[in-house]
C-alpha cells in the first residue's frame, strides 16, 4: 500500500489532497525518519507517524492492513 493511501485508510486524512500535504510540508515519518515521497510502498512492520499518531503497518491491534 502507498503511504498516501495509508494515511487515507487509517482515517487520519480525509483526502489525497490532504494527505500529499502533510507528506510534501514532513509532516509524516516512515520508521522514524521524514518521508517526503507520497509515494512510497509501505511493507508489513513499518512504522508510519502523523500529528501524533502511530501505527505499524499489517499490525492487527491496530487494524491496519
Amino acid at each position: 500500500m502507498k503511504l498516501d493511501q495509508f494515511l487515507k485508510w487509517m482515517g487520519w486524512v480525509a483526502t489525497g489532497g490532504e494527505a500529499k500535504h502533510h507528506i510534501q510540508t514532513g509532516g509524516v515519518s516512515v520508521n522514524g525518519a521524514v518521508e517526503t515521497r507520497r509515494g512510497r510502498q509501505l511493507q508489513p512492520g513499518d512504522r508510519v507517524n502523523l500529528a501524533g499518531e502511530e501505527a505499524i503497518v499489517g499490525d492487527e491491534t491496530s487494524t491496519t492492513p
